[in-house]
Formats: C-alpha cells, sequence, structure tokens
C-alpha cells in the first residue's frame, strides 16, 4: 500500500463506489449507477471519511421520494443482502452501506422515530448503525433504550453488537451520548452471556470505557456475571481480561487481583540497558530478572516516560511477559524496543527517558536513558 494511502481511499473509491452506483441504479430506475458513482466519487478527497457518507446520503436524495415513510421503503429495496448471520465475528460489511442511517437521522429523528428505527435496524445488518443510533438515543432515550432492550434478545447477532456498540460511553469517531451507567449496565447484563464473539467484544469494550470513569461498577458487574455462569467461563475470562486492559496498564490494583495477580508478594527486580544514549530511531535493549517470594502468576509490563517538550513527560505502558514464577528462581526477559522517530500516534523528542518495570501494577525496577537528535 503506498504511504499515503488513507482508510478514506480503501474505503471510498471507483470500486467501492462503482458497486455503491450498481446497487442503487438495481432498485432506483430513474438512478444511473456510473454517474452515481462518479459523482460520489468527486466530492471524496475534499472530505474527511465521515463527511463522506453525508456527501453519499446528498447524491442519492435527488432520486428518494420527499415522504420519509415512502423513502424508508425505496431505502429498503436498495440494500445489499444481509451479512451472514451464521457467522460469530468479523463480519464487518462495508462502510459504503452507512448511507441508510445518514438519511434515518436526518428525515426520521424528528418526526418518524419509529420507522426511522426500523430502518437502523434492517441497515445494521448490512453495516453497523453504532453511528446513527446515538441521536435518538440523545432525543429519545427513553423510547429507543425500550427499543435496544428488545433488540438485545434479536436473532441476528449485528442487531445484538449494536446495543452495546451504539451505546459506549466512548465510542470513536461519533458523538456522545447522555446516558447513565443504571441505563446501559442492564443491557450488558442481558448481552454478556451472547454466544457470539462480536458481541462479547463489544460488551468487553463498553466496560473497558466505563472503567475509565468508573472502575469499581465494571468489577462489580464482572464479579456478578461470574457468579450467574451464564456465559461460558473460558469466554467471560476473555472479557475480563479485554474489559480491564486499561486498569492493568494503570496498575489498578483492584483489576490486577481480579485477574490472579497479587501486588501484595515480594518481588525483588532489577533492569539493565545496553546502551545509555540512543539517537531517535535506534533500538532501546534492555535485559531484567526478577525473583518472586512465592509462587505466583505474574504480569510483566514496562513504561515508558518521555521527554516532552517545556520540561514535559509523557508516559505510556507495553507488554513485556506473562509467567508463573516460582519461589526464589529468576525470570529473565529481553527485549529489543524500537524508538521509532516517524510514528504515527506518538511523536519523540530529545532528552532524558525513563523505563520502568512493572509487575502484577508495582514499579520494582527503574533505569533512565538519553535521547539524542539522529
Amino acid at each position: 500500500m503506498a504511504k499515503n494511502f488513507s482508510m478514506k481511499d480503501r474505503l471510498f473509491n471507483a470500486e467501492t463506489l462503482g458497486q455503491l452506483g450498481r446497487e442503487y441504479e438495481a432498485g432506483l430506475p430513474d438512478l444511473d449507477g456510473q454517474s452515481f458513482s462518479q459523482k460520489a466519487l468527486s466530492g471524496v478527497a475534499e472530505r474527511s471519511l465521515m463527511e463522506c457518507l453525508d456527501w453519499f446520503a446528498d447524491c442519492i436524495e435527488p432520486y428518494l421520494a420527499d415522504d420519509f415513510l415512502e423513502m424508508a421503503d425505496q431505502i429498503r429495496a436498495i440494500m445489499p443482502p444481509p451479512l451472514d448471520p451464521a457467522l460469530k465475528d468479523d463480519d464487518f460489511g462495508q462502510f459504503i452501506h452507512a448511507v441508510p442511517g445518514v438519511l434515518a437521522v436526518r428525515h426520521g429523528l424528528e418526526d418518524h422515530r419509529e420507522v426511522a428505527l426500523d430502518l437502523l435496524h434492517a441497515a445494521t445488518q448490512r453495516f453497523s448503525m453504532e453511528f446513527y443510533i446515538r441521536p435518538f438515543l440523545n432525543r429519545w432515550p427513553d423510547e429507543t433504550l425500550a427499543r435496544l432492550e428488545r433488540w438485545a434478545t434479536d436473532e441476528n447477532y449485528h442487531v445484538r453488537r449494536l446495543v452495546s456498540e451504539g451505546t459506549r460511553p466512548n465510542l470513536p469517531w461519533a458523538r456522545g451520548v447522555d446516558l447513565t451507567l443504571a441505563q446501559t449496565l442492564p443491557l450488558l447484563d442481558l448481552l454478556h452471556a451472547d454466544d457470539a464473539r462480536f458481541v462479547t467484544r463489544s460488551v468487553a469494550n463498553h466496560l473497558n470505557d466505563v472503567t475509565k470513569k468508573d472502575p469499581d461498577a465494571v468489577l462489580d458487574r464482572l464479579v456478578a456475571w461470574q457468579g450467574l455462569e451464564r456465559q461460558i467461563k473460558k469466554e467471560l475470562d476473555w472479557m475480563t481480561r479485554h474489559a480491564l486492559r486499561t486498569l492493568v496498564k494503570d496498575g489498578h490494583p483492584a483489576a490486577l487481583l481480579q485477574l490472579g495477580y497479587r501486588g501484595d508478594i515480594g518481588v525483588k527486580a532489577n533492569i539493565e540497558i545496553a546502551k545509555n544514549v540512543l539517537k531517535i530511531g535506534e533500538t532501546l535493549s534492555f535485559e531484567c530478572e526478577l525473583v518472586a517470594d512465592e509462587d505466583l502468576p505474574v504480569l510483566v509490563d514496562y513504561r515508558l516516560r518521555f521527554a516532552r517538550p517545556g520540561r514535559k513527560s509523557g508516559e505510556k505502558v507495553f507488554k513485556l511477559k506473562q509467567a508463573n514464577a516460582k519461589s526464589g528462581k529468576a525470570i529473565r526477559l529481553t527485549k529489543d524496543h524500537k524508538l521509532k522517530g516517524d510514528a504515527t500516534t506518538f511523536r519523540l523528542y530529545p532528552g532524558p527517558h525513563e523505563i520502568t518495570l512493572q509487575v502484577n501494577g508495582v514499579d520494582r525496577a527503574t533505569s533512565t536513558f538519553e535521547l539524542i537528535e539522529p
């Protein structure tokens, strides 16, 4: 893939928009698919990814009825077949099929709520309507939550996933929703025992969002679900690890203890860096050793503290090892960490840096190094 080939380019191009044009042409006799796809493609470059979806809706609107009830029927008629309901995961569909959500919000939010929600129910079986259910939750919270409660037991797992994903506190790219835990956690109670990983992953991601504001609520819920024994233990264990991943990175004692990692056991540790002065772009190589006073599972992470302009600093936690420590027996670990100067999400600056070895959420050893310009 070319270096500057963006996600937008991959999702919205001549091939995908040509497909959309053919789908629309088959159900709307006045629409020429090729002309539609050419017009839609002409507006992609100047717009963001989400703005493109609004643009595609603009392009199709002239071919749809002004009356939303009739429009909703037309939109259903041009939808592609539903995604395979027999699958359990990794069947996301195509972003081009998000357009019905734009139109449902644009024309159904105020005066045709129930028809618009019916349309989202159908559309989410082609591509998730997680962005478009949220305006309804904000405008009609009680009515939309009642609908989601029914959808939590829908036969289609894409519909069930929408219940969790659409109500997430921190859904990426999406507008916020003004919901309380008292409104959303009962929905997750209905979904946590789902047999589709696509759904349980969403539930775990939802809980991970919640941990950033109310860790205790998540820890209590996970314990309650364990007691219910409605979900297969292996799956619930996976959900628990995934839901607590941010708390684990932060060294949250109760979260680590819930995963079986005790922080109250004595652990002796050291860390040695191969080179104490490194250029941006070089590799930080280090060795560490830890010895526990008792037999216990250990979760070993390392935390880098980065220099920032203006005497500020930033931190990031990285995974190193999960292991079972034996009393008095050393565990030796090595790691090569590339200090990329061109990372897209994290810029490096010259200055003093620090690496800390974290065992079961407790800092056990620290070393420093200097980062200089290449």
